[in-house]
């Protein structure tokens, strides 16, 4: 079918300027771009006068790929197209839906806890098994924790020279499949034991296919528990060092994966560690990163619970001495990270808890007439250790405004839609938040669209797409900047401002309303094929 889009603004993901004119698409691919294209041509006209008309939008930092194969995987993606994204890239921070054998024993341990596959497998079977079932556009990495948690589930013990080259198998099988690249997640299980053999190892085998690493540093603020406490540098600074080490040693190209600054602390460090990375470009390696529109993100409610205390039994946890000095580390882990209990909101604890969503701690401990510590070891308990929370003070407007304007960012959200509990905002309007701030901030909407299409196509090396451009694949979004609006005090609220949404040519929102549809394709490297 011939879809005609009229009289727009064209935002074309070069980062030039707007210009008026008309898109027409055919079937997957656009056909005319700018001008004015007859209307007989057309089997649909879309007027959209005023509005702007860009590249579908590519959200750089998913974990999607873990919910396509649900039997209600609409609900996980409709979200994400409602704000206007067409493509994910997915496979990050170490954890790829694919990467072990099928029936391995250690399936349960494929998404480090955080996710989970009905179908395990090689990256060929997983495009085999998404043919047709893709609601949006998925482009896949291959995860190290996923192919590690395979050999040897959560063994802390580094991988033998033979169990490296076992893992490189999988890793060389889905590049000369066309995955992406891979990517490494340092704070979590099994990726945290890799040593730095294996982990140049394996980014060496992707950097051979051209692809990219994403990696989830060892510390997002300016202290870690994965360092010691007295160091010459931060420990944020310290995880950019790990991160520009691998790529030297690779000599691949490499991706910080959602650049963030944990606690009011960890702010001062923006300039240090923007330096590092434009400094590194200087000296003609790539490397760049990608950032949130929120001040917040996702985390687990055990997030300042220290492993002694969570070791001990619960008559040793109940004693005395061992509450003073839990009390004392946490209330040191508060003022070493400038992150307060209030800065903690509660999105789940049990089914038979829902009264605690979406209060801070603090605010549950007034309502009980409890401390906030006793609030916060109860919310723990009754969640079993495994509640979550959203923790605050991930960044401020001006670091925000910073990272929007700076040349090495891209767009993305890290997020995804929960089965029970609050919902995290930026599944469902991180891409509309960054148009409402460029729009606050006076950055050209020009600007803002190339880093959610343009830039982001150019770093992970995906071709036909990103851009409005003849024989490039009808990706299309159409967004009204004059009545885009979020709503932050309700986190699942359906964003305004996104009119069209096309994946693959076929309209999937219209006219604003949601429509749904299975057009997505899995997105594979630019040339891969080539290659062979």
């Amino acid at each position: 079918m011939k879809v005609l889009y009229k009289n727009g603004w064209i935002v074309d993901g070069t980062g030039k300027k707007p210009y008026q004119g008309d898109v027409l698409t055919d079937g997957d691919k656009i056909v005319s771009v700018g001008g004015s294209a007859a209307e007989a041509e057309a089997d649909k006209v879309l007027d959209i006068t005023g509005c702007q008309i860009c590249p579908g939008l590519i959200d750089a930092h998913s974990h999607n790929d873990f919910f396509c194969d649900r039997e209600d995987s609409e609900k996980f993606f409709r979200p994400f197209i409602e704000q206007g994204i067409t493509t994910q890239i997915t496979g990050n921070c170490s954890f790829s839906a694919f990467g072990m054998d099928e029936d391995n024993p250690h399936t349960p341990k494929l998404g480090g806890g955080l996710f989970s596959v009905l179908k395990p497998g090689s990256f060929a079977a997983f495009k085999k098994r998404m043919k047709g079932n893709l609601m949006v556009n998925i482009a896949p990495l291959i995860g190290n924790g996923s192919v590690r948690a395979g050999l040897t589930g959560y063994d802390p013990a580094p991988l033998t020279k033979e169990q490296i080259r076992e893992e490189l198998k999988h890793v060389e099988e889905a590049m000369k499949e066309g995955a992406l690249g891979g990517s490494f997640g340092f704070m979590y299980e099994p990726n945290r034991y890799s040593k730095m053999n294996e982990l140049v190892a394996f980014a060496k085998m992707v950097a051979k296919y051209d692809g990219i690493i994403t990696v989830h540093p060892r510390a997002c603020a300016i202290l870690s528990a994965d360092y010691p406490l007295f160091t010459r540098k931060s420990h944020l600074e310290l995880g950019l060092d790990e991160v520009i080490a691998i790529m030297k040693h690779a000599k691949c190209r490499m991706e910080y994966s959602h650049l963030i600054f944990t606690g009011s602390r960890s702010w001062k460090l923006l300039d240090k560690m923007l330096a590092a990375f434009h400094r590194t470009r200087s000296e003609g390696y790539e490397i760049a990163y990608d950032n949130y529109a929120f001040h917040y993100g996702a985390s687990v409610i055990t997030v300042v619970f220290p492993a002694w205390y969570a070791a001990l039994s619960k008559e040793e946890a109940a004693k005395p001495s061992n509450k003073r000095k839990l009390a004392q580390t946490i209330f040191l882990y508060r003022k070493l990270f400038g992150i307060d209990w209030d800065d903690m909101v509660v999105a789940y604890i049990s089914d038979e808890h829902r009264e605690y969503e979406g209060k801070t701690v603090l605010d549950c401990a007034r309502e009980e007439g409890l401390k906030p510590l006793d609030m916060y070891l109860k919310l723990v308990e009754l969640s079993n250790r495994k509640g979550s929370i959203y923790l605050g003070k991930y960044y401020n407007d001006a670091i925000v405004r910073r990272l929007m304007e700076d040349d090495l960012s891209i767009f993305m959200t890290d997020a995804w839609v929960e089965d029970k509990g609050l919902q995290n905002i930026a599944a469902y309007q991180t891409f509309p938040q960054f148009f409402v701030l460029a729009k606050r901030y006076g950055i050209p909407v020009e600007n803002i669209v190339r880093k959610m299409t343009g830039a982001t196509v150019d770093r992970f090396h995906i071709e036909n797409r990103g851009y409005l451009k003849e024989g490039y694949k009808a990706d299309i979004t159409v967004i009204d900047l004059a009545r885009m609006k979020v709503n932050e005090s309700v986190p699942d609220a359906k964003p305004e401002g996104i009119v069209h949404v096309a994946v693959n040519g076929k309209l999937v929102v219209e006219n604003s309303e949601y429509k749904g549809g299975r057009s997505g394709e899995v997105v594979l490297r630019a040339g891969y094929e080539r290659r062979e």
